[in-house]
C-alpha cells in the first residue's frame, strides 16, 4: 500500500493540471484575426457625410416703374418762356411757349429720365431729370437751347389745348397756366392754323376749360387728361 501512494498522487496532479489548462483556453477572448492594414483601409474607404454647398441666388431684378401721374410747370432761363410737362403712366408730353414761338413735344419717362421730341420735328427736344418734386433739364427749339427748372403743379395750373376748324384750316391753340408766388397766375399761349398765327385770349385762371373765342370761332380748351392720348 505504501508504494501506490506516490503514484496516485502524481496521477491526480497530472489530471488537475490538464483540467486547469482547458479551463484557461476556454476563458481567454478570441484573438482579432483582421490584419491592421485592412482595418485602416476600410476606415479610410468609409464615406464621410457630404456637405452641400449653399446655392447662390441672383438678386431679383426690379424693373423701374413709370411715373403714373405728374405735372410740371416753370419758366425757361434766359428766354422768359414758360414750359409745361405732363406724364401719364410713362407717356409724356410737353409745351414750350413765349407768346410768339411755340413747340409741342411727346415722348416718354423711364426711371426718372424724361426724353421728348418735337411733334413738328426740326430737332426740337426736351431732356430732363425728375426728382425732389422738380423736372430739371433743357429745351431746344429753332436751333437754340435753354435750361429750365419746372416744379410740380396742381390744377388749375398746367397745360391746356384746343383744336378747331377756322376757314377750312385746322386751328391748334395751347396755353400754360402756372400759379405764381403772389397768388395769381402766370399765363402764356399761342394759336396757329398752319403757319398763320392768331391772337389767343387768356383763359379763365379759375376755370381754364371754359370756352373762348379765337378769330370769331369758339374753341373749348381741354386739360392734359383730355388730349394726351390723342397726341401720343
Amino acid at each position: 500500500m505504501s508504494r501506490l501512494g506516490p503514484f496516485i498522487t502524481l496521477t491526480a496532479g497530472a489530471v488537475l493540471a490538464a483540467g486547469l489548462d482547458v479551463a484557461s483556453n476556454n476563458a481567454a477572448p478570441a484573438a482579432n484575426t483582421t490584419p491592421a492594414g485592412t482595418a485602416a483601409q476600410e476606415s479610410a474607404a468609409a464615406p464621410s457625410p457630404s456637405r452641400e454647398e449653399p446655392q447662390k441666388t441672383e438678386p431679383e431684378r426690379v424693373e423701374p416703374r413709370p411715373t403714373a401721374k405728374a405735372d410740371y410747370g416753370g419758366r425757361v432761363k434766359g428766354n422768359g418762356a414758360l414750359i409745361a410737362i405732363s406724364i401719364r403712366n410713362g407717356k409724356a408730353i410737353g409745351y414750350f411757349c413765349d407768346g410768339r414761338t411755340e413747340a409741342w413735344f411727346k415722348g416718354s419717362e423711364t426711371a426718372g429720365e424724361l426724353n421728348l421730341r418735337g411733334v413738328a420735328g426740326g430737332g426740337s427736344k426736351v431732356t430732363a431729370q425728375l426728382g425732389d418734386g422738380q423736372a430739371k433739364g433743357s429745351v431746344s427749339v429753332g436751333g437754340k437751347k435753354w435750361n429750365f427748372v419746372a416744379s410740380t403743379v396742381a390744377k388749375p395750373s398746367g397745360l391746356y389745348r384746343a383744336t378747331a376748324l377756322v376757314r377750312g384750316a385746322k386751328l391748334r391753340a395751347g396755353w400754360i397756366v402756372i400759379k405764381n408766388q403772389n397768388g395769381g397766375y402766370d399765363q402764356v399761349g399761342a394759336a396757329f392754323a398752319g403757319e398763320e398765327q392768331f391772337d389767343v385770349p387768356r383763359l379763365d385762371s379759375e376755370r381754364p376749360t371754359s370756352p373762348v373765342t379765337v378769330d370769331d370761332t369758339t374753341v373749348y380748351p381741354k386739360d392734359v387728361d383730355g388730349f394726351i392720348e390723342e397726341m401720343q
